[in-house]
């Protein structure tokens, strides 16, 4: 049997681990093993049907495209839940929380073991574009 858990919000400014467990779409959810669900600061990706909200940027990129290339910064493919949710077996990221996402979702800023900016990351895997009004972080290299 599978159950989900209710996530809490990592206050805004808290450094916080989080080992990716599952992944939503192409800038979060990840659930994190050690509870939290994260979403990914100043990016936006398409929904999972497919549509882009009236109100964020919308990447020319397929949604599956962009979960999937999150899904491989986070060590790959390990399956799927019944909830559509893709499990993976991630590196530990450190995060910085940007608070409340909405839900129980924390917006945070992440970094990958080798000190790379997730959200640099995935814009630079061309799936995502970057979210003006949410983005906090430093100039991508």
């Amino acid at each position: 049997m599978f159950v989900i858990l209710a996530a809490s919000i990592v206050a805004a400014g808290q450094t916080f681990t989080c080992t990716p467990t599952h992944v939503w779409d192409g800038d979060g959810p990840v659930w994190c093993a050690e509870g939290p669900h994260l979403r990914i600061a100043g990016i936006a990706a398409r929904e999972m049907d497919g549509a882009c909200r009236s109100n964020q940027p919308c990447p020319s990129a397929s949604a599956v495209e962009a979960r999937d290339a999150l899904v491989g910064l986070l060590g790959g493919p390990r399956g799927t839940i019944p909830t559509g949710h893709v499990v993976v077996r991630g590196p530990r990221l450190t995060c910085r929380s940007e608070g409340s996402a909405g839900g129980s979702r924390t917006a945070a800023r992440c970094l990958l073991p080798s000190g790379a900016d997730l959200s640099c990351a995935m814009i630079r895997t061309g799936t995502v574009l970057r979210w003006d009004r949410y983005w906090k972080g430093p100039a991508c290299r």
